[in-house]
Formats: structure tokens, C-alpha cells, sequence
């Protein structure tokens, strides 16, 4: 029996897109490997809302993190993180050498407008990392308000991990103004894990051309010009089986229509919210709670891992909590191609299980 995902990812894929995995090889330096990379760029740029070009790695969204941070700050990075994954940021940059602070926010609140005023005002900084959507705490951060003070210091370059969130809510990159805007497969996209997408901007490709040591897999400079200069070509071996599964779904994301799959998933997470706000309490505040995942503080002292062994025998999986949120809270996901009426069918499986 397969077992129906409400997990943060990988996602249920649908039969037909899995089936796109098993397209038969083709050479990778060959004209219709550039057709495919074009095309899935081209359809990338409409979900992103943006005009610069798109980068595809076959690495997960940490890769390009990773890429981003490294290859893109100059003097120093501010990194501000709302659960784990923000704190992710941060140890890359160490691990990588690159000088950056860490501004946490408590945890079920968001990174705030205000904070990241605060910490570009010192002048020290020339790269930004924000956490649109985080997975551990459920919180969605105030983008619209946060770029509006990033726009203010036009040297810092505007880093936005949307890994969970791209596909599921409106992040319209350009008006935006972000300089790399990075997400993956295996979340809203609803394909398997191994391929990460994103967009590099004037500005970011300036910034990496006055870094030296960009590292070699992950230096975004060296992917945008291998893909200027060969027509969308890569210079390492790319993952073709994800490339058509990618370009077939973005088709099916387009005929969807944009703003009815992110109306979809609003739809999907209001109706989850009100759920756990009946049975249980929802964790991270209301205004800044996710469209595509919502974190539910345990307030019954449930044991998750039980919860989930019953829901298993009836065929669904959520998630628990992340790290030091372990028991205290669980997750369930609403992405990708999950329709409203199966989160109901869900939350019915619970709520029979807790009586």
C-alpha cells in the first residue's frame, strides 16, 4: 500500500510526471538536451515572475544555498533564520569560510522588516539570506515588507531560499528585487528530490565576479556563463530524468494556472489552521503561518511517533516536530498536487484516532 504524504517533502508525485522520470536517455551536450534546459527555464521564469535567467543544479536546495552564499559575498553575510533551516545558512558560510553573523528570531515569530533594517544600517554587510517559508516553525516571513528595506541598499545582494514555499504561494522575484531566489524539487514543485532551480540577477553575477574562491561544482559565475555561452547547456553532467519530469510538470503547473494552485494551497492551509486551532493550537502566530505547511503546537501531549504508527496502518503519513520541537509540535503539509478534499479526508483520520 502506498503510503499518502502530508510530509515537508518529499511530496506525493503524480503517476504521470513519475512516469516522465523513465524517459529514455539522451546525450547531454546535444541539441535537444539544450531545447529541454531551455525550455524548463522558460517555463521557471513564469512561476518565478522574473526576467533573469535560471540555473538548474542536480543537488537539492542546500547546493545552491550553498553556491549562492559562497560565490556572492564579498565582505560578509547577515543571515537571519527562523528555525533551522535560516541556521542552515549559517553553517554553510562557516563551513565555506564566508564571514557571516546569525540574527535569530524567537522561536514561532519572524524575521521582522525592522531586524533586517537594524543590520544592513551597520554597513557591514553586502549579501542577505532570508527564509521565505520554514519548514521547522511553519512560519511564511513578511517578504513584501522585508524587500522594501533590502531595495534600500542597492550594493546588498538579496539572497531567499523559497525551497518550500515556490509553486505554492506568489513570490514575484523581479518586483521583488531578489538577486537569487532559490527552491527545488521535491516541495511545491511536486517532483522527486535531486533537482535545485534558480535565478541570478545582474547584480549577483556582478558581486561573484569580484570572488575568487567561488568553489568549482556549486560557482554560480560558471554556471551562467557555461549556459550563456553553450545555449543552456551545464558544464557537468545534468539530471536528465528530473528535466523531464520538471518540464512536463511545469506544464501541468501552468495549465493549473498560477494564481489558481497558489489559491489552492491558501485554501489548504486556512482550512488546516482553523482545524488545529479546534483541536490543538497552532504554533508559530497566525499572520505569519504557512501556505504550504502548518506546524500544530501538541497542546494534548500526544506521542507523535504513535499518532503517526496509526495513521500509518490507514495509509497517511505527517511529520513530527523538527529538532528541539521534536514532541512539541507536529507538521502536516498541504503542496505540490495535494487537493483540499484529501487534506479533509486526513484530518477525519485523525480526529477519529485522538477520540
Amino acid at each position: 500500500m502506498h503510503t499518502k504524504l502530508f510530509i515537508p517533502g518529499p511530496v506525493d508525485v503524480a503517476p504521470d510526471v513519475l512516469e516522465k522520470m523513465g524517459t529514455p536517455m539522451i546525450g547531454h551536450r546535444t541539441k535537444a538536451a539544450s531545447n529541454l534546459q531551455r525550455s524548463i527555464s522558460e517555463k521557471m521564469q513564469k512561476v518565478m515572475f522574473t526576467n533573469r535567467p535560471i540555473l538548474l543544479s542536480t543537488s537539492s536546495g542546500t547546493g545552491l544555498m550553498e553556491g549562492s552564499i559562497r560565490s556572492c559575498t564579498r565582505k560578509r553575510a547577515a543571515v537571519f533564520s527562523v528555525g533551522a533551516f535560516g541556521k542552515r545558512w549559517h553553517e554553510i558560510a562557516e563551513a565555506n569560510g564566508v564571514p557571516a553573523d546569525l540574527f535569530e528570531s524567537e522561536t514561532g515569530a519572524p524575521t521582522t522588516p525592522e531586524m533586517v533594517e537594524d543590520a544592513l544600517a551597520t554597513g557591514k554587510y553586502d549579501l542577505v539570506t532570508i527564509t521565505h517559508n520554514e519548514t521547522s516553525t511553519g512560519i511564511m516571513n513578511p517578504v513584501e515588507a522585508i524587500a522594501e528595506v533590502i531595495k534600500k541598499y542597492p550594493d546588498v545582494v538579496f539572497a531567499l531560499d523559497t525551497v518550500s514555499s515556490m509553486a505554492g504561494t506568489k513570490i514575484e522575484v523581479d518586483r521583488l528585487g531578489v538577486d537569487l531566489c532559490i527552491t527545488s524539487t521535491q516541495k511545491a514543485l511536486g517532483l522527486p528530490p535531486g533537482l535545485a532551480i534558480c535565478s541570478i540577477s545582474e547584480k549577483a553575477i556582478e558581486a561573484a565576479r569580484q570572488v575568487p574562491n567561488r568553489g568549482y561544482y556549486l560557482d554560480l559565475l560558471t554556471l551562467y556563463e557555461y549556459i550563456q555561452k553553450k545555449d543552456h547547456q551545464y558544464p557537468s553532467t545534468p539530471s536528465l530524468s528530473h528535466m523531464f519530469a520538471l518540464n512536463y510538470q511545469l506544464d501541468r503547473i501552468l495549465e493549473e494556472g498560477l494564481e489558481n494552485r497558489f489559491q489552492r494551497h491558501l485554501k489548504m492551509a486556512q482550512y488546516t489552521r482553523r482545524w488545529a486551532k479546534e483541536q490543538f493550537e497552532l504554533f508559530p502566530k497566525e499572520a505569519y503561518a504557512s501556505n504550504t505547511l502548518t506546524t500544530v503546537k501538541n497542546t494534548k501531549g500526544l506521542s507523535v511517533a504513535d499518532l503517526n504508527k496509526k495513521l500509518g496502518k490507514r495509509g497517511y503519513s505527517i511529520s513530527n516536530g523538527y529538532g528541539s520541537l521534536k514532541e512539541k509540535t507536529f507538521r502536516i503539509a498541504h503542496m505540490a498536487d495535494t487537493t483540499l478534499e484529501e487534506l479533509k479526508t486526513l484530518l477525519k483520520e485523525i480526529d477519529d484516532i485522538i477520540k
